[in-house]
Order: C-alpha cells, then structure tokens, then sequence
C-alpha cells in the first residue's frame, strides 16, 4: 500500500492514521482553493523574507546617505529612497520581521487568553458567564483601534506596548467565539459520560472543551491578522508603534506622506507591502475557513 493510498483508506486502523489522512483531505482541499494558494504563497514570502532579510536586502535598513536622498526608484534602488537616504527597498525587506513579530505576539496572546474566557464562560454558565461576558462586551462596545491608542498613550510609544495594546483589545471576539462554540456542545452525551467517569471539570476544559474551538479559533486568528497589521500600522502612522530609525511600515508612510506628491514612491512602496501582506492573510483565512468549517463542507 502506497502512503497516499494509507492516507485515503475509508477505514483506518489507528488514531494516527485517521488523523493524518483528515490532514491530509484538508491540504488538498485547500490547494484546489486558487485564492488561499495565492495567499499562503505571500505569508510564505513573508516569512522568507523576515529570515533571510540580510541576504536579501542590498544595504543597511538604518544606514543614511544624504548625498541619495529621494532618488527614485532605479536599477540601484529598486523602490528608491527616503529623504534621509536610506534605501526603501532594504526598509520594507527589514520591516517584514517587524510585521511578522507583531502578528505573532499578538496572536499568541490574544488568542489563547480568548479561547480560554470563553470556554470557562460557556462550559460553567451562570454567574461565571455573565461576568465574564460583560467584562468581554465593555471591550466589544469601544472601537479597537481608539483603545489602542488609549493604551499605548497611557504606557508611551514603542514595539512592546503596541504589541500588548493590539492583543489586549483582539482578546474579546474569540472569547465571543469560544463561547458560542461551548455552548452548541457543553450539554452533548459526551461530555456527560466523560463526567460519569470522574473528570474534573479543569480535565473536560482542557483535553475536550479547548480543543473542539481549535479550528474556529485558527480561522479567526488568520482572518484577523490583516486587521492586527493595519492596527499596528496605524499605531506606527501616529508615532506610537515602533520607533525610529526601526522600519516598520505605518511609520515609513507617516515620514513619506510629506512627499506624497513630488516624491511619492516614498510613502508608497510601504503602503503596497501592508496591502499584499494582508490580502496574503485574508486570502488564507476564507480558504482555512471553507476547510475546517463543517458547514461550508459539501
């Protein structure tokens, strides 16, 4: 028997095999979707691009040379320069890790902290779900973006409050999920034959409630992280995200809208890069999306 013929059998004989095959059936499904290949494609340069940053990029993201300030884009500098004379190209290649680190962070705390207060909310119900969902709407009802802000302005700008200040306002919506997804399963016969053999509810949390919220969570997670940029961009935009000289995206548009007009590859190229990065994730999320959601599936 081949691995593909192993990998498609009808009736496996192991946990493992049933496992591989169902990620198996989900990575063809998602490579017959042309939008989320074309969006894995770009999440996959990205990341390329953040690691091998210094073979990539032709000169120093931080280096000035005021004798090429505002050339535009050429053989010599694919996407010109800054008006301290620093190569866009380099920055935008370098701002990639920036980008990466944030989207990163942000979703390594918001979303654990999320499906958690939402699995406890929903699997307990009760007082526990209505404290715990109306602490989780008091963030809904606020704008994201105003409370980033808030917060950011309240700790001072840098990378690490911007980073604490997107997670601690994204943490809401998957709680909201989480919830929803507890609540269509908390009662199932399951769940009460593993009671009847003695599991404490932190063992039904943690080894059935979690996991079941896992795919909803992966796709909210990547729909999300176009938001996350564009928040982080924002934040940058203002001066309140990374500070300079480090080349993070929002912020070289905020230095470039000066030369919008005259010069305006300047403000540009960073603006095509947050563009084609969160294009990337959407694309990626609608395909994880019609895969692991059971409902979409024909």
């Amino acid at each position: 028997m081949s691995v593909r013929d192993w990998l498609i059998d009808e009736a496996p004989t192991s946990r493992l095999q049933a496992d591989m095959g169902r990620a198996y059936a989900m990575f063809g499904a998602l490579l017959r979707n042309p939008l989320a290949v074309a969006g894995g494609i770009i999440i996959l340069v990205l990341i390329l691009t953040a690691a091998f940053a210094p073979l990539i990029a032709p000169e120093s993201p931080v280096g000035q040379n005021l004798s090429d300030r505002l050339l535009p884009p050429s053989g010599e500098h694919w996407m010109g320069t800054d008006e301290l004379g620093r190569d866009i190209f380099s920055r935008v290649v370098y701002g990639a890790r920036i980008t990466l680190l944030i989207v990163g962070l942000v979703a390594i705390i918001a979303a654990p902290l999320g499906l958690l207060i939402g699995a406890v909310s929903g699997y307990f119900g009760g007082w526990v779900d209505k404290v715990l969902m109306a602490i989780t709407d008091i963030f809904l009802s606020m704008p994201k973006l105003i409370l980033a802000l808030a917060f950011v302005a309240a700790r001072g700008p840098g990378i690490e409050n911007a980073i604490i200040a997107i997670a601690f306002t994204s943490w809401p919506a998957y709680a909201r999920i989480a919830r929803a997804e507890v609540l269509t399963f908390r009662k199932a016969e399951y769940m009460d034959a593993a009671r009847q053999t003695g599991a404490s509810d932190l063992r039904l949390i943690v080894l059935h409630v979690l996991p079941l919220c896992t795919s909803s969570m992966i796709v909210r997670v990547t729909l999300d992280m176009a938001g996350i940029i564009l928040t982080a961009a924002g934040l940058g935009f203002l001066g309140l995200g990374a500070q300079p000289p480090l080349p993070e995206w929002g912020a070289m548009i905020s230095r470039g809208r000066t030369f919008i007009l005259d010069q305006w590859w300047v403000a540009t190229m960073p603006g095509f890069a947050i563009i084609l990065v969160s294009l990337g994730f959407c694309f990626l999320g609608d395909g994880l999306r019609d895969v692991l959601d059971p409902r979409r599936q024909k």
